[in-house]
């Protein structure tokens, strides 16, 4: 049985698609690197070549899907946490100990 919530899930879930999706990117990258180099040599913008185009493009690619995925993402009711399970911090009872042998 597992411990986490609907919505720790659900995040988790939508977590690992968008990194799915990157890693096609990524893998589409590299692969074309690899066995077919003189296509990554070709002017594609502005005089700039694929290769470096592609890149940037990754780049942008990751910090739109961290801005989707916080904009997604879906958030714990406050005071609520899986099985019962404490949020720790202060309000968990636990004070800091002084000794530390």
């Amino acid at each position: 049985m597992s411990s986490l919530s609907d919505t720790q899930r659900s995040n988790a879930r939508l977590g690992l698609w968008l990194f799915a999706v990157y890693l096609v990117l990524y893998l589409g990258f590299v692969f074309l690197s690899a066995f077919a180099a003189h296509l990554m040599e070709r002017p594609v913008i502005a005089g700039l070549n694929l290769a470096i185009v592609y890149g940037f493009g990754l780049i942008v690619g990751a910090l739109v899907m961290a801005l989707l995925y916080g904009m997604l993402c879906k958030s714990e009711p406050l005071g609520e946490s899986p099985a019962g399970q404490s949020s720790g911090g202060a309000a968990s009872g636990d004070e800091p100990r002084g000794d530390l042998a």
